[in-house]
């Protein structure tokens, strides 16, 4: 368990960014305390500093894994945002896409969103925007990317992608053995 390097906080910081904008520092000065990112076994985890004092008696052979995994970095040192941080980032989330209940099923097996599927979006979403998807009883999913701006989607055919997949809430089933 280690600090973040100069280079891995700004990967991290910009692909938190396409989701929660300058919303970053929130997540790190909360009301309830400090909090801070670790890096362990390519995995970043956000964890309260109180734990983190705590946590250095334990070995890091030992150590499975401390507060939530927010990715991972990958071989080519790019960071991958992992569902287990969406609790965090959807209260702070910029830009956000209801699911109608019949699309719902189909992101949450991995698929993307397609127009027919389409409740709502934030009005000035751009073109590769990070996005959280809710349901339409405002039920965080998973995070995507949007495929088309707010207005295209509104003059797109109805079997267009609108939403790519990144993750959905279906991956603590799917991934169960690999998600730690």
């Amino acid at each position: 368990m280690r600090p973040l390097t100069e280079e891995e906080t700004s990967t991290l910081f910009q692909k938190l960014s396409k989701y929660i904008g300058e919303n970053i520092q929130l997540l790190v000065d909360r009301p309830d305390g400090t909090y801070c990112f670790r890096l362990h076994k390519d995995r970043v985890y956000y964890v309260s500093e109180k734990i983190l004092k705590l946590a250095v008696n334990i070995s890091r052979e030992k150590l499975v894994s401390l507060g939530t995994c927010f990715g991972k970095f990958t071989k080519t040192q790019k960071f991958r945002l992992h569902i287990t941080a969406l609790d965090y980032l959807a209260p702070y989330a910029k830009h956000k896409v209801w699911v109608k209940p019949g699309a719902e099923q189909s992101f949450l097996y991995g698929n993307h969103v397609l127009k027919s599927g389409l409740g709502r979006i934030t009005e000035n979403t751009n073109q590769y925007q990070g996005l959280v998807v809710y349901s339409m009883a405002d039920v965080p999913l998973g995070f995507g990317v949007a495929a088309k701006s707010t207005q295209d989607c509104r003059k797109v055919d109805p079997m267009a992608i609108v939403v790519f997949h990144q993750a959905d809430i279906g991956e603590y089933v799917r991934h169960e053995d690999t998600l730690i």
